[in-house]
């Protein structure tokens, strides 16, 4: 059995990891379990990893496959950026090459990138010889929806959804929107979110980064005693939010209150920090701020209070995350984060594709108006400590994902059962129908 896996911007790595992960766990119980049957053949999953190059620079790739323990792709499609329909386009057909050459079982494709819709859709269209034969195309976080089609990532999740084989759902208003859709729910499976099994997994690891140093974020007795200055966390990347000016002073003039009150550390994506140069905005020179220099409270183009940053690495972000008193942000994962780590998340958007994380998480949507923002963050800086871990956010989502594609490998292809025991399907997902424990 073959599985190519394909990666292509920041959020896909730590959703791709435990995938790999569950990959060499899946083949090193398969040889334990051969060695003591030395007559019976077995067959270990083949992995080709695929790096389409979308983000491509040191800060927002190669950072992220050292921290996570990723294996360096086998491919790497090198299409740099462009408009979406450049770099949906190249991608598509460096892809197609790939995809003829190596000839997989299964194309696995994760969240809601450019790459994510291109390689799916190369893959639905392709034929491997006369009877028709394609890989299977496997979806990790289908069926979240904002039902905002002005996004670019609800049309690549919706059309991505609809040509895909199997689709693995992270929480239970994924499965809802795909019935809605009419998807069989044959091809559903709930099965928990890698991004957090990735959390989960590198939490601790976090502890050891010294970005709290660097930030001169921590106090004379050291971040495990306790001594942590508050501070806050943002992360801005939308264009809706940073390609408009009035709209990107909007949300920065909601955090007014709020710099009174800490810090607020701005790790700015490359496209965020061309904007801000752009608009003439400039911040307080701060710890670890490097040439952003101004003072922002005699003028309305800045924002004092602010540390802008560069792009940080996995862990440092993770670290930053983990103590932060509060976190603003316009991310779809770090929303799902910060329910799993107890940090109050304020969502500077109109909606959300993950309502589990305002349902039983400790997320809010805010909108993009000053006024709505700050009263989010008075009412989130007031809420008690704690939320609900959504069903199946148990660091078990990729064992889960390799145990239905080796599952349904062998019922489609082999008479031969696997050596590896699987895990009954339940019962008890929304309306009754089918889901992976």
């Amino acid at each position: 059995m073959k599985i190519l896996t394909v990666v292509g911007a920041r959020p896909n790595f730590m959703k791709a990891g435990p995938i790999i992960a569950a990959i060499n766990e899946h083949n090193g119980t398969l040889l334990e379990h051969s060695a003591n049957r030395p007559t019976q053949q077995v067959e270990t999953i083949r992995h080709v990893l695929v790096h389409t190059g979308q983000h491509y620079d040191e800060l927002m790739s190669g950072s992220f496959f050292n921290d996570l323990n990723l294996p360096k792709p086998d491919v790497h499609l090198d299409v740099g950026s462009g408009s979406h329909a450049v770099q949906t386009a190249e991608i598509m057909k460096k892809f197609e090459e790939v995809l003829l050459a190596e000839k997989p079982d299964v194309v696995v494709v994760v969240g809601d990138v450019n790459s994510t819709l291109a390689c799916a859709l190369v893959t639905s269209k392709i034929y491997f010889d006369s009877d028709g034969s394609r890989p299977v195309i496997a979806h990790v976080e289908a069926g979240l929806r904002s039902f905002d089609r002005s996004m670019p990532e609800e049309i690549n999740r919706i059309l991505t959804d609809h040509v895909s084989d199997l689709l693995f759902v992270t929480e239970e208003s994924g499965f809802r929107n795909l019935r809605n859709e009419g998807v069989s729910p044959d091809k559903i499976h709930f099965v928990g979110n890698t991004m957090i099994d990735s959390l989960l997994n590198f939490k601790e690891k976090a502890e050891k980064s010294t970005v709290l140093e660097r930030l001169a974020l921590v106090g004379q007795a050291g971040k495990n005693g306790g001594a942590n200055s508050r501070y806050a966390l943002l992360t801005l990347h939308r264009p809706s939010n940073v390609d408009n000016r009035a709209v990107l002073l909007n949300i920065l003039g909601g955090l007014e209150e709020l710099v009174t009150d800490c810090p607020v550390v701005f790790p700015a994506h490359p496209r965020t920090q061309r904007r801000i140069r752009e608009f003439g905005i400039e911040f307080d020179p701060g710890a670890g701020a490097g040439e952003h220099k101004g003072d922002l409270r005699g003028s309305g183009n800045c924002r004092g209070g602010i540390i802008l940053t560069d792009p940080l690495g996995y862990l440092d972000f993770l670290c930053l995350m983990k103590h932060a008193t509060l976190v603003v942000t316009d991310s779809g994962g770090i929303q799902e984060d910060t329910t799993i780590l107890g940090v109050p998340c304020i969502t500077v958007r109109e909606n959300t594709e993950r309502p589990v994380t305002v349902e039983s998480g400790t997320n809010t949507i805010a909108g993009t108006k000053a006024d709505t923002i700050k009263d989010a963050i008075r009412r989130q800086l007031g809420r008690k400590s704690g939320s609900g871990v959504p069903k199946n956010w148990d660091g078990r989502a990729g064992a889960r994902i390799i145990d239905v594609l080796v599952r349904r490998h062998y019922e489609r292809f082999s008479s031969r059962p696997s050596l590896i025991a699987h895990a009954p399907l339940r019962t008890d997902a929304p309306a009754d129908n089918p889901i992976d424990a």
